[in-house]
């Protein structure tokens, strides 16, 4: 196996090493990314029919359910279409998975995602996400980059979270709420278990949100991504803080609240606002409005957010999860949609690519037998994750010298130390040893998430209604 394994690296190396240690090259001492277009084509001109969309205005829940439908069944080879659950009315929360073995499972194949629309009124990510379906697919055949994303990655693409909002939101309508939240009035994005409530959910569970947790478990998502309107940043966990009163700081500021793997975010973040054509030199959208260094910011450092998706991800599923907020206006006119595309498309297809950084590797028993479900941590590091029921693991990592934890109910528990390199994936397979020492002691200081079955809608009061009102104003995440 193990060999097995190192000549599946080295073929790895030979045939994308160079690819990986291109994407992205500093310019000197001052660290900036630099956008290489050697490795993004041009959209083509010849557009197959079941890839063809509206340049010029939005995709409605009818039209966006009939497109993915029309592009699985040209593109079976491609493309999976499954649906996570439903939304509050009814509507499939519809994913598409882009990969050269949609209908297989590879080893150490990483599963990354994208999700849109969380809030109704924000469906720039929608649109956005229907494109970079139409580029990844239309460009397979020629362009070495995406051919190599979809061979070495399972890109899952989730338009929209919340398609009851969007069906009610208004075009053309910068800075309101209308469509905000879900059919029952409930921010999404505020709706998840939260580390700093001690694992609890931040209100009633919706379906929409548990639909989102269910596939989490699903699946070992290792990075990901919700795209946001209002503002123009990449923002990274942690969203919310432990503080006395959980309201903002009399003086107008907040403070940042970093995650142990500040590092790698700060580079995802970074990363993305520099391969955007505007995000990493935009000023202020509004007068008064925050200005954000270098297009990035830390979330709390930004305003503090109870029970927000992205420290979900990363806290309890182990998955990198930015929030990329596209525009200072949440519903744009949709003639400005494909300058929009332009502005993030380099962007969205280099953080793909994020998913072949750091270490990879399987953890069996001394048989020979995958560990599912063992706990796998780098030491330093509070986080981790569990292994898929092959044994598999993934970290994303910047370069340096690591140890990796491996825990498992029944065996002695490991400690491995590896090297990251620029580039280079590390692979790494862990044998365990069976014993009776106390196992799963990573997470003794984690609360467990306190899932609950959604509620059924309750009549909202005033005060609530007024609040959702003033709270969503021009806020953006």
């Amino acid at each position: 196996m193990l060999k097995h394994l190192l000549l599946i690296q080295m073929a790895f190396i030979a045939i994308y090493g160079a690819s990986l240690r291109d994407s992205i090259v500093f310019d000197g001492p001052s660290g900036q990314w630099l956008r290489d277009p050697r490795i993004i084509l041009d959209d083509v001109s010849g557009v197959p029919p079941a890839l063809r969309l509206n340049p010029v205005g939005y995709h409605h829940y009818d039209e966006m359910t009939a497109y993915l439908r029309a592009v699985n069944a040209a593109y079976p080879q491609l493309t999976s279409l499954y649906s996570i659950g439903q939304s509050v009315q009814g509507r499939e929360l519809w994913v598409l998975l882009i990969s050269t073995t949609p209908s297989e499972k590879t080893i150490l194949k990483p599963e990354v995602k994208y999700v849109g629309n969380i809030h109704g009124n924000e469906p720039v990510g929608r649109e956005l996400l229907l494109r970079l379906i139409q580029h990844l697919l239309v460009n397979y055949p020629q362009d070495d980059y995406v051919r190599f994303l979809m061979e070495t990655t399972n890109i899952h693409i989730m338009p929209s979270m919340n398609p009851d909002g969007f069906e009610v939101s208004r075009e053309g309508d910068c800075g309101g709420v209308q469509g905000r939240y879900n059919a029952n009035g409930k921010d999404l994005n505020r709706n998840f278990p939260d580390l700093f409530k001690g694992g609890k959910n931040n209100g009633d569970p919706q379906p929409e949100a548990n639909a989102i947790s269910r596939w989490m478990n699903q699946r070992q998502f290792i990075l990901s991504a919700a795209f946001h309107g209002g503002a123009l940043v990449a923002s990274y966990p942690f969203d919310n803080k432990e503080v006395t009163l959980n309201l903002p700081h009399l003086g107008g500021r907040y403070q940042p609240s970093l995650t142990p793997d500040d590092d790698t975010f700060k580079h995802l973040a970074t990363m993305y606002s520099f391969n955007h054509r505007k995000m990493h030199s935009a000023g202020a959208c509004f007068p008064g409005d925050t200005v954000f260094p270098n297009g990035t910011t830390n979330g709390a450092a930004w305003y503090y957010l109870a029970g927000g998706m992205q420290d979900y991800n990363y806290v309890w599923n182990g998955a990198m999860e930015l929030t990329l907020e596209v525009g200072c206006c949440k519903y744009p006119k949709g003639e400005t949609l494909p300058e929009y595309w332009e502005d993030n498309k380099q962007a969205m297809l280099k953080y793909l690519g994020e998913a072949q950084r750091g270490v990879r590797g399987q953890v069996f028993d001394s048989q020979s037998n995958p560990i599912s479900n063992a706990n796998i941590r780098i030491k330093g590091r509070t986080f981790g994750s569990k292994t898929t029921n092959l044994g598999e693991f993934w970290r994303i990592l910047m370069p340096g010298v690591y140890t990796l934890q491996v825990e498992a109910d029944g065996f002695l528990p490991s400690e491995q130390t590896f090297q990251v390199e620029e580039g280079l994936p590390t692979l790494i397979n862990v044998s365990l040893r069976r014993g009776t020492d106390k196992t799963n002691t990573f997470n003794d200081r984690i609360p467990l998430p306190q899932l609950q079955p959604a509620q059924p809608p309750r009549r909202t009061s005033i005060f609530s209604s007024l609040s959702n009102f003033f709270g969503g104003l021009g806020r953006a995440k």
